[in-house]
């Protein structure tokens, strides 16, 4: 499953609530892929490996002042301060390392440098210190891009039919329900998906992220895909050794804590980027890249839209134009703006709200009732 020149989020007023509930237009949009991208200064397209590092540079200091803190300064505090200091060290480092996931994720669409086998050799390095299998990762998030809003080949977060509810959605659906399937989705989600597809595109037999002979994957990426999986059990090991240095209890403290920060922003991030009452989704019959594209809405996390280097509020334009350096998607944004018009969506609502919201308001995709559009599905919640 994908951001911004440190500038703010969008100058202009946000949307109040009621229109950004309002559905995007699902028609073919009046404009064309080259129109948006002549709206854009030329400069947004160009990768330079000195910023691209000087991102990551900043994201590795951070974390390691933070990990130098914990480790030395930790320990010799009262207990009191100790059960306060240790939950602020993983909500922080939690942060700098999904920025971290963030600029992997770069990596993977080749818009951190000119250089494939430098954008391959970070962003492996980058995912696999995260427990991520980077090429598997990279090919199944590529054909997400290559196929966002189509019921039928969508990679994740591929929205449900009525009649394909499972017999609990009903049990589910209440406030408890609702509690229980978030936690699920915010702790678990990353995992199960990587290991059993959960949440993915339903394929005819078993799919899993780490097995190359899967059918997530051809037979010219099977040699990458154990790349992956030895990056990742090399981080694997490297954990091992450390339980046996330092004790479980430490590992789980300075590295596991915070990978479940990231793994539930990730989750998070991605689930709010697809999931609005607002965005159409569409089958094969009238699916096209474009209008599949513009499925996806741009959310703030205020200052955090910075930390996770503005992959949250730029999101449409990383649809568009996914080897744009995120560095550069804020001014995009600001520019595709105008020509997208409706098309474009932005809610302001924060996100601990629309998470819940989405939750509550988004459980299945039908088409409306007496609609000669059949092919375009809209979120509802009646059961």
């Amino acid at each position: 499953m994908g951001a911004g020149g440190r500038m703010s989020v969008p100058t202009s007023p946000k949307k109040p609530e009621f229109n950004s509930l309002k559905r995007v237009p699902y028609s073919k949009p009046p404009f064309t892929l080259s129109e948006i991208k002549k709206a854009i200064p030329p400069h947004c397209f160009q990768r330079s490996v000195l910023r691209s590092f000087s991102y990551l540079l900043y994201d590795f200091i951070l974390a390691s002042l933070f990990y130098h803190v914990a480790t030395n300064y930790f320990p010799n505090l009262p207990q009191a301060l100790s059960n306060v200091a240790w939950p602020l060290y993983w909500a922080m480092q939690g942060c700098i390392l999904t920025g971290v996931w963030v600029i992997a994720h770069e990596c993977g669409h080749h818009a951190f440098s000119d250089y494939q086998w430098l954008d391959d050799t970070v962003g492996l390095f980058l995912h696999s210190s995260l427990l991520v299998p980077y090429f598997s990762w990279k090919y199944s998030h590529r054909r997400h891009h290559s196929n966002t809003g189509s019921l039928e080949r969508d990679e994740v977060f591929v929205p449900k039919k009525k009649s394909g509810l499972r017999w609990w959605a009903k049990h589910f659906n209440n406030p408890l329900g609702r509690f229980l399937s978030i936690t699920i989705q915010l702790t678990l989600g990353w995992p199960l998906y990587l290991a059993f597809n959960v949440a993915g595109r339903p394929y005819d037999r078993f799919a899993c992220h780490y097995d190359p002979y899967g059918p997530i994957f051809s037979d010219r990426e099977r040699l990458q895909i154990y790349i992956s999986d030895a990056g990742v059990l090399a981080v694997a090991y490297a954990l091992y050794r450390l339980v046996l240095a330092k004790g479980v209890g430490w590992v789980i403290s300075v590295y596991g804590v915070p990978l479940l920060v990231v793994n539930a922003f990730l989750v998070m991030i991605t689930y709010l980027q697809h999931t609005h009452p607002s965005l159409p989704h569409y089958d094969s019959s009238e699916w096209d890249w474009m209008r599949g594209a513009l499925s996806t809405v741009d959310r703030d996390y205020g200052i955090l839209n910075k930390v996770f280097h503005n992959i949250t509020d730029t999101h449409v334009a990383h649809h568009l134009f996914s080897t744009m350096p995120h560095y550069h998607a804020m001014v995009a944004t600001k520019a595709i703006k105008p020509i997208l018009g409706e098309y474009y969506q932005f809610d302001g609502m924060p996100v601990y709200k629309a998470i819940w919201r989405e939750a509550k308001e988004c459980l299945y995709v039908e088409p409306d009732e007496g609609d000669k559009d059949k092919g375009v599905f809209w979120f509802r919640n009646k059961l």
